[in-house]
């Protein structure tokens, strides 16, 4: 029983990052077209805004974590930039060590996981 018990933390803690990178990737293609307001709304306000012309670009971005369900010691987190042209969101686009290799941008779903219609 004291064996079972690890394996079982660790398998429900990889599900969890394998579930967080499918919301992350579900973000990227379903906030597209959302307006300010709808973002305003879901994510807050972004901690940095830049703007040219009728482009702008919001950035969040989430707290490190250590890796600790690969026990690599590593330290992850996500820089979610959202491109917005007439006040639409028209791309999604992640930055910085947002997951495994089988979880990639799972970090990011904790930024944009209210935005997500499911």
């Amino acid at each position: 029983m004291s064996r079972i018990f690890p394996f079982a933390v660790a398998l429900l803690l990889a599900g969890c990052a394998l579930q967080r990178a499918q919301i992350a990737q579900q973000a990227q293609v379903g906030m597209v077209g959302m307006s300010k307001e709808q973002i305003l709304t879901c994510m807050g306000p972004p901690a940095n805004r830049a703007a040219e012309g009728q482009t702008e670009v919001w950035a969040y971005a989430t707290m490190p974590t250590m890796d600790v369900d690969e026990g690599t010691g590593s330290t992850r987190y996500c820089g979610v930039n959202l491109t917005m042209r007439s006040g639409r969101v028209s791309a999604v686009n992640y930055q910085g060590p947002t997951g495994g290799l089988i979880t990639q941008d799972e970090q990011c779903a904790y930024v944009v996981d209210k935005c997500v219609v499911r």
